[in-house]
């Protein structure tokens, strides 16, 4: 039986791979600031290996983060991940680091008027929601 990586160590991980996709480095390039291979960073990645607090540290100084950042949006040390696991956020991570998501993050980012920004949100809202209620459409456009 294959043991699962801790729910803590999964979103850490991810935390990691959004924030390193976000500035756009390779898993190739953290490692080498950080004195380690790509497989090691995929694998802290991946929540296979678990991220120590002096390398956690460092992965911070890196990516120009604090370290709190890498536990935000997760739930308590007992490691009740109930937001989880109704595949609620699954998609973020995904998204992030993904090409479309990385190009709408940083236009997005571009954009300083508050007002059109909303705006930008609530059309993607809207586009979203008319998608939902029309299934027969939204599968036909994605084949």
């Amino acid at each position: 039986m294959t043991k699962q990586p801790n729910p803590i160590d999964l979103h850490v991980g991810n935390r990691v791979r959004m924030r390193r996709a976000l500035l756009g480095l390779t898993q190739e390039k953290l490692g080498l600031a950080l004195g380690l291979t790509f497989q090691q960073v995929q694998k802290y990645e991946k929540g296979t290996n678990r991220i120590g607090a002096s390398r956690l540290q460092a992965i911070a100084h890196v990516l120009d983060v604090p370290p709190s950042y890498f536990f935000e949006g997760a739930t308590d040390s007992l490691g009740d991940m109930s937001g989880f696991a109704d595949g609620t956020r699954t998609f973020v991570p995904d998204l992030v680091t993904s090409t479309e998501g990385l190009h709408l993050n940083r236009a997005f980012a571009r954009i300083t008027d508050p007002k059109v920004r909303r705006r930008i949100v609530d059309l993607v809202v809207q586009i979203a929601e008319s998608q939902a209620s029309m299934p027969e459409a939204a599968s036909e456009s994605s084949a």
